[in-house]
């Protein structure tokens, strides 16, 4: 093999289907006088910057190999002149083997026989030490009735046995389709072997057979009026409009088989069988008295999606996943939902409700199934998962409104007409006094009363109608209410007034549940939070009812079937770390072994690791104005309370210099709130405040302007709390108040014992958490926020800094990643006097369709910043992600904890995990409420050369050195920090919007996050974010 960083010697090489013969001496920075038929260039961030020359190459490619396995194995040919002189060589002609002779997947390792001598420095080209990823081999497709595969298909590469830590560099392979292009990584063995217990468990996968020699034809469709529109434009069809064209025409057509079909309700058409192109006509009446509108129903095949190709990727025979194909499969499987029930969003609800759901207040919980596709190491799986919904209630608006405002009447209508809109405006409405599936969108009430409400006559526009008289004439309807305004459903111009006695509440219409009571609210997390057993009972049921996606004979018409039985798997129980805290006494480390069940341990007699002293810190009382005394601080009390209790824990707490009294009401004005903190900043001295504990009676939206200005604008630390709990002055209460502080002022408040696993040589570690906090669905505006952590301190790693940026409106990618990550490697070298030599960064809010971009674009971004200071770390690139509907349910008791839970420490890495590349699923907290979730953590990049059970004990152990609580945490604690952040960031943007001088105005603010192709026209925006000096080395998002 070619040398690596610091070697000297001979080595071994590894077979493959390439003749490299060479030997060269490396000074000249070029390679020498090769015979190379074939060179692949690589990349920059892998390209060796030493100076040398490679000998002759002669490169002679197998047909059945896709030519982008060359740049891993013959690239080892010439390695060796890399970053000095040096020279290799390598023998070996690689033939494909039968399908009996092949080792199975992940195992052995073929030798390479070849003698080479080198010198390097550092790490250079290209990545190796790992299995290659599947290979697309040309293959003539198979007709319907015959089988896919060729005779003898390419074969992973088998996993090299490693021969030093300097050897495992980055394993990541370039994909068929792109030299420069770059796939996860696969997975460097069968899984992890380490644990203290295996477990079985069920999980809520359930396996998908399908034929691979069946074809799904997928049909573009266009669905417009016959009619041409009025104003030259066409109105838009609505998706429930889209929806019943199309069942008009294929229950009508008998060439156009419904149950055979699945639509996605908008453009696409997926069918089992072939079906006539060309232009169909379909009339249509929205109701029963609505005159009927002619339609053209235009259908044009687009593509075949041939399942084969689905079945050599989970086979491991292609590289690269069929998407087309899942998303085809997916409209399929949602056909039936979407006939039977309620679509919200990626969930569906059942239409019935169940009086035991009501949350009052015309809302109701909804026990609905959320769903995806998944390829796995079994097959194609389905994984359902219990959903809870609020919903507002179909009903009549009237009784609704009952229901909703307090103290209602009907007859005292104009005392409630304002809370009525608010209430009203944007739902959805079904009209009684007609037949009609059509949905009306309330934009408001009418000014007069419903019998003083009149339109223009049709036939006479100098004429008007009276509403009651067209309800009597018309549908012979008498209208009661008579004093009470209409609702007015009028749409692109077209007036349309009616009564409110004739209108129900659309059904599926959702209800935020940050607008519910307490008591609802309770209510619907108890629901939400079904137990293990409950939620895997109603898993079960879902999956085999007949309003779910395996009802209907549906997905069976396109071959395929859903085995209903949940799958079956063993799980890993990983040990839990030692940790190190202080006597409280002494002072001394000591070795702390956590709760066997929960994996929690306790501050009772014991102190924080590092106690911060803390001399100069301040108080503002937010009660001092309440009238109820129980909601003003009782500062005599609390104070020394929480400063002998700080000192318990090894934190020297003075007493506080200043003791500012304030009132709620200031957090309405916020430049009153900025005076006062400047004020008593000043007071004490601008920078010689180490902390401000602001004591609130409550919570309050001007906590955002608290933290904004304290933070960008003061760089002062402070620490909120709620007086009713201060007032108690619970033991816990108070020592969770401390170890925030402490961390938030530098302190450590917990370290493991031992070094974390896999890095235990010399040279510094740095780990990286980053994420994208989006604003809500109902905003179009707003900018993202993207925050990225790192840890500053090497080998302990629980002490992080942060950078928060705003970027493109619900843009995914964060654009300066690597100016962000740069920023942070010199703080870390500020620090610690030298830069990290290895970087793991842990990406967070990435869905498998974005794996691309966060390897190829942020990480290839980030490479090329280092790149341009000569700074060249080894780096490991981990998603987390905590948004997937995978769940484990114990098989017996004792494969999980007392309450049905699975065990903190369960790990999976077999069965249901992906069919090649390098992810696991991991349980690293205690589930005390509802059913654990795990995290799912997928590789893409890694030159570190992690094994399965390194990795996972890496995570795990990381997980119990989360600051602010006794206990693991289930998110690795880099991306739990980076949530954090982004969120903070996004409470400086509102606290911006609210300022009453503001930066950029939000439309012009965010219209440059929206439309401007570059960021530095919003240089000056970006400003707003940026910490104050004093804070940018401070964990002051804890």
């Amino acid at each position: 093999m070619a040398s690596d960083g610091g070697s000297v010697g001979r080595g071994t090489g590894a077979r493959g289907g390439y003749q490299v013969r060479g030997g060269g001496r490396g000074r000249g920075g070029r390679d020498g006088g090769g015979n190379q038929q074939h060179q692949q260039q690589q990349p920059p961030h892998q390209a060796g910057l030493g100076r040398g020359r490679s000998g002759d190459h002669s490169y002679q490619p197998n047909p059945q190999v896709g030519s982008y396995q060359y740049g891993a194995a013959a690239s080892r040919g010439y390695a060796g002149g890399v970053r000095g002189g040096g020279r290799t060589g390598g023998r070996g002609n690689w033939v494909p083997r039968s399908q009996q002779e092949r080792p199975s997947y992940g195992h052995g390792a073929e030798s390479v026989e070849g003698r080479g001598r080198g010198r390097a420095r550092g790490t250079g080209g290209a990545p190796r030490g790992r299995p290659q990823r599947p290979v697309d081999a040309p293959m003539t497709e198979p007709e319907v009735d015959r089988q896919a595969l060729p005779s003898n298909p390419p074969q992973p590469v088998p996993v090299p046995v490693m021969t030093s830590v300097t050897q495992q560099l980055a394993s990541t392979s370039l994909s068929p389709g792109n030299k420069n292009k770059y796939n996860p990584i696969m997975r460097p063995d069968e899984g992890g072997k380490v644990s203290i217990a295996t477990v079985r468990l069920n999980v809520n996968h359930f396996r998908v057979n399908f034929n691979p020699s069946s074809i799904i034809r997928h049909y573009d469709v266009d669905i417009r009026p016959v009619e041409s529109p009025r104003n030259g434009r066409p109105a838009k069809l609505s998706k429930l409009q889209l929806s019943n064209i199309r069942s008009k025409l294929f229950t009508d057509n008998p060439q156009l088989p419904l149950l055979m079909t699945a639509y996605d309700g908008e453009k696409n058409i997926f069918s089992a069988v072939r079906l006539p192109e060309g232009e169909f006509k379909v009339e249509l009446s929205d109701g029963e008295d609505l005159k009927s509108r002619e339609y053209k129903f235009s259908i044009k095949l687009v593509n075949e999606l041939k399942l084969y190709k689905l079945r050599d990727y989970l086979s491991k025979n292609a590289s690269s996943i069929p998407r087309d194909i899942l998303q085809g499969m997916d409209v399929v499987m949602k056909e039936n939902p979407v006939m039977r029930m309620i679509p919200a969003g990626r969930c569906f609800h059942p239409t019935e409700t169940s009086p035991e759901d009501d949350l009052g207040h015309g809302i109701t919980a909804s026990r609905g199934i959320q769903y995806s596709l998944k390829p796995t190491f079994q097959g194609l799986a389905l994984c359902l998962d219990y959903s809870v919904l609020a919903f507002r209630k179909k009903m009549p608006v009237l009784e609704f409104l009952a229901e909703q405002i307090s103290g209602f009447n009907v007859n005292n209508f104009r005392r409630f007409r304002r809370d009525v809109d608010q209430v009203l405006k944007n739902l959805k409405v079904n009209v009684t006094h007609r037949v009609t599936k059509q949905k009306y969108v309330i934009v408001g009430l009418t000014r007069e009363d419903t019998r003083r409400v009149s339109f223009p006559d049709a036939n006479d526009p100098q004429q008007r109608i009276r509403i009651v008289d067209y309800f009597r004439e018309k549908y012979n309807r008498n209208i009661t209410y008579l004093d009470i305004p209409c609702l007015d459903v009028s749409r692109n111009n077209r007036m349309n007034y009616i009564p409110m006695e004739y209108c129900v509440l659309a059904e599926g219409q959702i209800y935020p549940k940050e607008y519910l009571d307490r008591n609802a609210a309770c209510l619907l997390k108890e629901i939400s939070l079904a137990r293990p057993h409950v939620r895997q009972s109603n898993i079960c049921g879902m999956v085999q009812s007949e309003d779910g996606p395996c009802g209907g004979n549906i997905i069976q018409n396109f071959g395929i079937e859903v085995d209903t039985n949940m799958t079956s798997v063993k799980g890993r129980v990983i040990g839990p770390p030692v940790l190190k805290l202080a006597a409280t006494k002494t002072g001394k480390m000591m070795k702390i072994t956590v709760d066997k069940q929960t994996c929690q341990w306790n501050l009772v007699g014991k102190a924080v690791v590092q106690g911060k002293t803390i001399q100069r810190w301040g108080v503002i009382d937010f009660t001092h104005c309440e009238r109820d005394p129980f909601r003003r601080v009782n500062s005599q009390s609390f104070i020394p309370k929480l400063t002998d209790r700080c000192r318990s824990l090894g934190m020297r707490l003075e007493e506080p210099v200043l003791y500012e009294k304030a009132g709620m009401h200031i957090f309405s004005d916020v430049n009153a709130l900025s005076q006062l903190l400047e004020g008593v900043t000043s007071r004490v001295g601008r920078g010689n405040l180490q902390f401000l504990l602001c004591v609130m009676s409550r919570k309050d939206d001007g906590y955002k302007c608290l933290k904004w200005i304290s933070e960008t604008k003061i760089g002062v630390v402070t620490q909120c709390c709620l007086s009713p709990h201060a007032n108690k002055g619970q033991d816990q209460y108070l020592a969770n108040l401390a170890l925030k502080i402490n961390a938030k002022l530098g302190g450590s408040n917990v370290e493991l014992n031992d070094r974390l696993p896999h890095f235990h040589g010399e040279g510094h570690v740095m780990f990286v958490g980053a994420d994208v906090n989006h604003p809500g669905a109902h905003n179009k505006t707003s900018p993202s926020i993207a925050a990225v952590v790192a840890t500053m301190n090497w080998p302990e790693a629980n002490r992080y800094v942060a950078r928060v940026r705003p970027q493109f409106h619900r843009k995914e990618q964060i654009l300066e990643f690597g100016e962000m990550c740069l920023e942070l490697v010199e703080s870390y070298a500020r620090l610690n006097k030298v830069k990290p030599e290895k970087i793991v960064l842990f990406r967070d809010g990435v869905s498998e369709g974005q794996f691309d971009m966060v390897l190829n674009e942020e990480l290839m971004d980030l490479k090329s910043v280092f790149q341009k200071i000569n700074y060249f770390p080894t780096i490991t690139l981990i998603v987390a992600q905590k948004r997937h509907q995978t769940r484990f349910f114990p098989v017996e008791r004792n494969d999980g904890g007392p309450n049905g839970n699975i065990s903190p420490g369960t790990v999976v890495d077999t069965t249901i995990v992906h069919p090649f590349e390098f992810d696991f699923y991991l349980c690293s907290h205690h589930g005390s409420l509802g059913t654990s979730k795990p995290t799912h953590y997928h590789v893409l990049w890694d030159e570190h050369g992690f094994s399965s059970d390194q990795l996972q004990k890496l995570i795990y152990d990381m997980c119990f050195t989360f600051a602010r609580c006794t206990k693991p945490v289930s998110l690795v604690p880099p991306v739990y920090y980076a949530d954090l952040v982004a969120y903070r960031g996004r409470l400086y943007y509102q606290a911006m919007l609210e300022r009453q001088s503001p930066p950029p105005t939000s439309s012009s603010s965010s219209s440059s996050f929206t439309s401007s192709s570059s960021l530095s026209s919003a240089a000056s925006f970006q400003d707003w974010f940026k910490l104050h000096a004093d804070l940018e080395n401070m964990m002051f998002f804890v």
